[in-house]
């Protein structure tokens, strides 16, 4: 006999999935830790963690949508402005080690870097130590660009997530990292 358990399917929605039993009698594809929706299994229950999945992708692509139509409108793309913002912010930093910071492969940063450049916003400076070492720095253009953008970036995501109040954006913000910790931490 079938058995049934929730799914997300592609459209991100909750669905429901059927396993068939094998022929040993036992359901083929249940998880291997074996967590039902309603047991815990110290790791929680399957529907939390896909409630949470669901809430935290839409939450995320909705805020997303508003701070990428903020960067539009001033002709970057979410990269561009992240890296012209870790410029600024950081100071001049390593090619090599910009992309783990905002989360980029070394050969996008190089892209980006190049298309950051042609606007005139940052510039490449190779290290005085170490001749093999190149950094990348905003110029002036690209730190009066973050002077004056920044602080109405800040105001678009402010008004996005101003669905929470400062209280529940605090115990988001700290719960949201212990989760990306532990998800980092876990990913093998």
């Amino acid at each position: 006999m079938p058995k049934s358990k929730r799914a997300i399917g592609g459209n991100g929605k909750r669905e429901k999935a059927s396993t068939a039993e094998d022929g040993r009698g036992s359901a083929s594809r249940e998880p291997a830790a074996s967590l039902s929706e309603t047991g815990t299994s110290g790791a929680g229950s399957i529907g939390d963690a896909l409630d949470l999945y669901i809430g935290l992708s839409r939450a995320s692509q909705w805020v997303n949508a508003h701070a990428d139509r903020d960067i539009r409108r001033h002709g970057l793309n979410r990269t561009e402005f992240g890296v012209l913002e870790l410029l600024y912010h950081k100071g001049p930093q390593p090619l090599q080690q910009i992309g783990g910071k905002v989360l980029m492969s070394s050969g996008n940063i190089t892209y980006v870097v190049d298309k950051l450049e042609q606007k005139g916003l940052v510039r490449r400076r190779t290290s005085q130590e170490d001749r093999r070492l190149i950094y990348a720095e905003a110029t002036d253009d690209g730190k009066a660009f973050i002077e004056r953008v920044f602080p109405e970036h800040t105001i678009v995501i402010a008004e996005a997530t101003a669905g929470l109040t400062d209280e529940e954006k605090r115990i988001a913000g700290s719960l949201l990292k212990k989760l990306g910790k532990h998800a980092q931490q876990s990913f093998k």
